[in-house]
């Protein structure tokens, strides 16, 4: 069993893979796209995306760090792919499942599910330009305009030779909104022979397993689940063993969050970083009431210190750790 950190544009960079792969029960974490398009982009994009690549493309942590692509033409995508590896990348993971207008607009991410042939040639570019012993691997959902060409493109991959194929159980029309249907990965694993890890509405440990039967995948990946609980794979693993740990407190959470903005201040501005810590404590909202306590008085604050120092207040009603 393998608990994969999902790419969230905007929100998982480096330094919150580093903050949660640091709590543990992380296996493996995959970068935020980068976009490939018309020319050969710098090595100092790859290294903007993932400092990792300075550190054998591992977090602090020891977690591995696969380097995602997103593009629609295969000879580019090839190119991309092979400067990746060259530049350190231990996997090379195509994005198929963006369903953001912007980026589909520009015929990236989901719209390419309309086109199984076409996720195959730029996978098969890919693969054949990425040296054999690093896995290439790609990431979708169930379709675009619905949930039935699942199949069809997970067959596209297989048959490219991807080594993994990671299926957000949604269609890019569903959106993010529940639920995820779990059943449909499970038909797009009966017919591939490829690995299927299951992705979508996993905020719990018991969605982990109702995930797990349902869908029949071992492995999953979650994004929002383990940004709104950042034990939540540790929890996972606990459970497996048939234990329990303690969960994170409200201030253990608040250390890491403290951890996070010192490390984006070190990339960003403080407007910026202001923003990602916001993004964050929307999603901590969903696990903790102090967040959701809090939230209301965060969401105008403009500065980092006020931030944090607005994190550490009592919350009325809620008795401190």
């Amino acid at each position: 069993m393998r608990i994969i950190l999902a790419p969230m544009e905007g929100l998982v960079d480096a330094p919150i893979r580093e903050t949660l792969t640091g709590v543990g029960g992380i296996d493996r974490c995959v970068t935020e796209f980068i976009r490939v398009t018309h020319g050969m982009l710098p090595p100092r994009i790859f290294y903007k995306f993932a400092p990792e690549l300075e550190n054998q493309c591992r977090t602090r942590a020891g977690i591995p760090v696969a380097v995602q692509l997103l593009g629609s033409d295969p000879d580019q995508m090839a190119l991309h792919g092979a400067r990746a590896a060259e530049l350190g990348a231990g996997q090379v993971d195509i994005n198929f499942g963006c369903p953001a207008k912007t980026v589909n607009k520009h015929k990236g991410g989901c719209v390419l599910m309309r086109e199984p042939e076409l996720m195959h040639g730029i996978t098969a570019a890919v693969r054949r330009a990425v040296p054999a012993d690093i896995p290439v691997t790609a990431k979708m959902r169930l379709g675009y305009d619905d949930r039935t060409m699942g199949v069809a493109c997970g067959q596209a991959l297989e048959a490219a030779g991807a080594s993994e194929i990671v299926v957000h159980a949604r269609s890019k029309m569903d959106g993010y909104k529940p639920p995820a249907y779990w059943e449909d990965v499970a038909r797009v694993r009966e017919a591939v022979k490829t690995h299927v890890i299951a992705n979508g509405e996993i905020w719990t440990v018991a969605d982990y397993w109702r995930c797990r039967k349902v869908s029949g995948c071992e492995d999953v990946m979650i994004g929002r689940g383990l940004i709104a609980r950042p034990d939540l794979a540790r929890q996972i693993r606990a459970s497996q063993r048939g234990e329990s740990v303690p969960e994170l407190s409200w201030p253990e959470v608040v250390a890491l969050i403290d951890d996070y903005a010192a490390a984006l201040k070190t990339r960003l501005e403080d407007r910026f970083v202001t923003g990602r810590i916001k993004q964050w404590l929307n999603y901590l909202r969903g696990g903790y009431s102090e967040a959701q306590a809090l939230w209301p008085a965060a969401r105008k604050i403009r500065d980092v210190p006020p931030m944090l120092d607005c994190l550490k207040q009592p919350v009325p009603g809620i008795r401190a750790a």
